[in-house]
């Protein structure tokens, strides 16, 4: 209402006004964005008790107490300020040492760009290239991060399928006929998630190269790269090409160090990559968390027997998960080489979606439905392994008399 004088007497008068509800003006590429089947399944597990997670996605192992003492000493002496765009120098050098010395590959400062996380970097990566009539091939199942942003940039999604019966490895004869004159990038989820599966060398190295004769970016994400059970000669992008003029390698210190709170990630690329993703970074998230990357350091060019320790504690589990999968009824398992995932799949008729919601309601335990991850994968779940043999015992000892009752 508003108040007015009347022209003729003088006297006020009310004025009745009606506004109009505004609403709001999403852009419409936000439709692409899906609910997540992890934030899903997650939310109802938060309204039950007595609930044995193995749904997620991050380590559950402390980490290092190097680590978070070199976090509180960068509080202490007021590191709390911005640094550099690229990233702190000191972490710039260490992640310049540490992966060349790794990969026998001789990097610059200017090669690494420090993000707020490897989400940061990807969604660098993807948004600053994302455009109509540029395809992506992407493997399916495969990360969720992946494929809503390549569309909600205008890009298209190309996936490349992979198998429970091929221990979920990654054909390269597949990924090279889906290249055609329209195909821009191709993404390398290795070590992947949601199915833990480790590329080997012949694998990449075919990719790479088919990739490099037809100018198809390549990017790479790699933040499980530590987390190899089987293989110690990791084949990272870094080591497999000959260059890095269509290469953007992604890593960050969440997994392997367990700082996934902490943020911090990066991008290995040319030069010239670099000075692109630098100038959009700043527009962002401008620096990534200044005492992390003084962590990352101490991370970095410290003793590495953390990393092995955790490593030792991951591999029993995934013996563990493996041999109890194959206990399970319905379930159809395989190795997983890396990370700490597995991706069993159910009878083909099967909706993973709707048994993963009955098996939290009726048994307490949280796995992910494989839709999450594509759309080839309905009749899987994801099952993470990050927590103790104990809790993984727990958890089958309901899962596996609860399968077996079931009809399919």
């Amino acid at each position: 209402m508003a108040n007015g004088a009347n022209k003729d007497t003088g006297e006020d008068k009310v004025r009745r006004v009606k506004y109009r509800k505004a609403k709001a003006s999403w852009n419409p590429a936000m439709q692409a964005i899906p609910v997540p089947g992890i934030r899903r399944m997650v939310n109802m597990a938060a309204t039950m008790k007595d609930v044995i997670h193995l749904s997620i996605g991050q380590p559950d192992l402390p980490t290092p107490k190097h680590v978070i003492d070199a976090y509180i000493d960068a509080l202490n002496a007021g590191q709390t300020g911005y640094t550099m765009d690229a990233g702190l120098p000191e972490l710039l050098v260490a992640l310049r040492d540490y992966y060349g010395k790794r990969y026998n590959r001789k990097l610059t400062r200017d090669n690494i760009l420090v993000t707020s996380g490897a989400t940061e970097a990807m969604y660098l990566a993807i948004s600053a290239t994302s455009a109509p009539g540029r395809q992506f091939i992407v493997t399916d199942p495969s990360f969720l991060l992946y494929a809503p942003l390549i569309r909600m940039n205008g890009g298209e999604v190309k996936f490349v399928p992979t198998r429970v019966e091929n221990d979920h490895q990654l054909d390269p004869d597949e990924v090279i006929a889906a290249m055609g004159p329209r195909t821009f990038a191709l993404i390398l989820n290795n070590p992947n998630n949601p199915t833990g599966a480790v590329y080997p060398r012949s694998t990449v190295e075919a990719i790479l190269e088919e990739c490099a004769y037809r100018g198809i970016q390549v990017y790479a994400d790699e933040v499980y790269d530590h987390m190899i059970f089987d293989d110690e000669d990791f084949a990272s992008v870094l080591s497999c090409s000959v260059d890095l003029d269509n290469i953007m390698c992604i890593s960050s210190f969440s997994k392997t160090y367990s700082m996934a709170g902490l943020r911090v990630g990066w991008v290995i690329a040319s030069q010239a990559t670099i000075k692109y993703l630098r100038r959009y970074h700043m527009f962002t998230t401008s620096v990534a968390n200044t005492p992390s990357q003084y962590a990352g350091v101490a991370a970095l060019t410290s003793d590495q027997q953390c990393v092995r320790d955790m490593l030792d504690i991951y591999r029993e589990r995934r013996d563990k998960v493996v041999d109890l999968i194959d206990q399970t009824p319905y379930m159809t398992g395989y190795k997983p080489g890396g990370a700490f995932f597995v991706f069993p799949d159910l009878p083909p008729h099967v909706d993973g979606s709707d048994l993963a919601l009955r098996m939290l309601k009726e048994t307490g335990v949280c796995v992910v439905p494989g839709d999450a991850f594509g759309e080839a994968c309905t009749n899987a779940i994801r099952i993470s392994f990050s927590t103790t043999c104990e809790n993984l015992d727990a958890a089958f000892d309901r899962i596996i008399p609860w399968m077996a009752k079931q009809k399919f």
